[in-house]
């Protein structure tokens, strides 16, 4: 995927832009960054920043306001990528947030999905579709119209068995946060399932088997 031939860019082009030290890529939320604020009228004081760099650079970004801070996403719509602009766009939003004095935390950064295995003789995602009143994503997901709710994603499993779901969340973090994130995991009682897709993606089980895969080989994708 590069800019130079069809507008998208990958992870790892997004993270050699300059000014994008606040930013990290996860999952189907593309790039996206967290910055704390005093109050939500302090946090309110990026919403018009974040309007203006998106209609001067072409992007449609997701903005979450809360008393806690600002999270800004450029999501991810149609699996295409990352727009080219996202770069200049983070940059300008970041500038601004620093002249607020709201303050960046990559830290908090993350997207989480919930990957529904199913029989490879099943199409399980019409059902969540209409329970849920979400739309499909490409051949094999589905996402809320709004982005507020978590992402779907539908495959079979190996080995699979009728009649008996075996679902999970996918956690998505940054890169440099995924270590960390499964250590305290595992410190919360938490068991290492498989890591043989370290560092790509960790896959954890709670104490009573609940499968959690913690990932963070969105943030470095090229």
């Amino acid at each position: 995927m590069s800019e130079s031939t069809n507008g998208w860019i990958s992870a790892a082009e997004f993270h050699r832009a300059p000014g994008v030290a606040d930013w990290r890529v996860t999952g189907i939320a593309g790039p996206q960054a967290v910055f704390t604020a005093t109050s939500l009228a302090h946090a309110a004081g990026l919403v018009a920043p974040i309007v203006a760099a998106a209609e001067r650079f072409g992007i449609r970004p997701d903005v979450d306001l809360r008393p806690e801070g600002v999270v800004v996403r450029i999501p991810n719509r149609n699996w295409d990528g990352i727009p080219a602009a996202a770069g200049q766009f983070a940059a300008a939003v970041s500038q601004a947030a620093a002249e607020l004095g709201l303050t960046p935390d990559p830290s908090r950064v993350q997207s989480v999905g919930i990957y529904v295995a199913q029989h490879s003789g099943t199409d399980a995602r019409p059902f969540f579709r209409a329970a849920l009143g979400y739309d499909d994503l490409g051949d094999t997901d589905a996402v809320d119209p709004l982005r507020c709710g978590p992402g779907l994603a539908f495959n079979p499993i190996a080995g699979d068995v009728p009649a008996r779901g075996r679902t999970h969340f996918d956690v998505f973090v940054p890169a440099d946060q995924a270590q960390a994130r499964v250590e305290a995991a595992l410190a919360a009682g938490g068991r290492l399932a498989d890591d043989s897709y370290a560092p790509a993606w960790w896959s954890l089980a709670s104490p009573d088997n609940h499968g959690v895969d913690i990932a963070g080989w969105t943030d470095t994708a090229d």
